[in-house]
């Protein structure tokens, strides 16, 4: 009976353990569908890039899986777990570094459409007019998010909605500046194509100080990254010249305490280093 009783409140016991966790896996993907999944979906609908949440689920599975098995293949159960982690981050990591060089890119474009809209604007043309002149003159992402501009515009959608709808798709802080003056000026008065040459001049002249400061503050990232590289570059030149000396971390759980305080303190050296030699323009 005895011997009963234990296996019924051992069974229970793994049950609602089970349920309990079954419940928290649930919850937390339920948040990752609502962040991760859902952020990568609108950053790459904003892009013109539409792509199922399924999609990118299975996307980031897949990676995590490849992931794990590359790590595995060369460094056995640690390593495959440090990859499967880095495959989980890796998807949403590239659709935002895609996204800032289509920022970074849109940008670019911008200041020259700004003198082609004043050039147009003195020409004669309404300002819808210039804009359907540059969207269809120039190359992409410009000519994408003109293009919608000029179909939204015609669909009925205000002229400072679709604007303001723009600069929010595109998430340019550059367009952002150039939607609220131009409904200021719409709704005060005053010369857009003046407007519009004196930001596109800011905008140039903030690249230009962005330029200088990458160059003033290059040899510290570069120092960042050597840094960081450094401890990893040491530890595979022992493993595979001396061993002996390297395989005792890996067998006890010291030894992968140490590894993760190693790799923890890289990290934040290199994030420190990185916030030292940013600068915001």
């Amino acid at each position: 009976m005895a011997s009963a009783a234990v296996f019924l409140l051992a069974s229970g016991s793994v049950f609602f353990f089970a349920l309990l966790s079954f419940d928290v896996l649930v919850k937390a993907f339920r948040q990752y569908e609502l962040r991760y999944v859902a952020r990568s979906v609108h950053d790459l609908g904003a892009m013109f890039l539409f792509i199922e949440p399924g999609q990118v689920v299975r996307l980031n599975l897949a990676v995590m899986l490849l992931l794990a098995a590359c790590g595995g293949w060369l460094g056995g159960p640690l390593c495959a777990a440090l990859a499967a982690s880095a495959g989980f981050f890796a998807p949403g990591l590239a659709i935002a570094s895609y996204r800032r060089r289509r920022i970074r890119r849109f940008e670019s474009q911008l200041t020259e459409a700004l003198h082609q809209m004043a050039n147009a604007l003195r020409a004669g043309l309404t300002l819808q007019q210039a804009i359907d002149q540059v969207g269809r003159d120039a190359a992409a992402p410009l000519r994408h998010e003109f293009g919608l501009f000029t179909r939204e515009v015609k669909l009925g959608t205000a002229l400072d909605d679709a604007l303001a709808a723009m600069a929010g798709r595109v998430g340019s802080e550059d367009l952002n500046l150039v939607a609220t003056s131009t409904a200021i000026a719409r709704q005060l008065g005053g010369n857009m194509a003046e407007m519009f040459e004196a930001i596109a001049a800011t905008i140039r002249e903030r690249f230009r100080l962005e330029g200088k400061i990458a160059a003033l503050t290059s040899q510290g990232k570069l120092q960042g990254v050597i840094v960081a590289l450094l401890p990893l570059a040491v530890g595979v030149f022992l493993g595979s010249y001396r061993p002996d000396l390297v395989e005792p971390m890996f067998e006890s759980a010291y030894g992968y305490l140490l590894v993760a305080a190693v790799v923890l303190l890289q990290g934040a050296g290199f994030l420190t280093i990185r916030r030292v030699v940013s600068v915001d323009v």
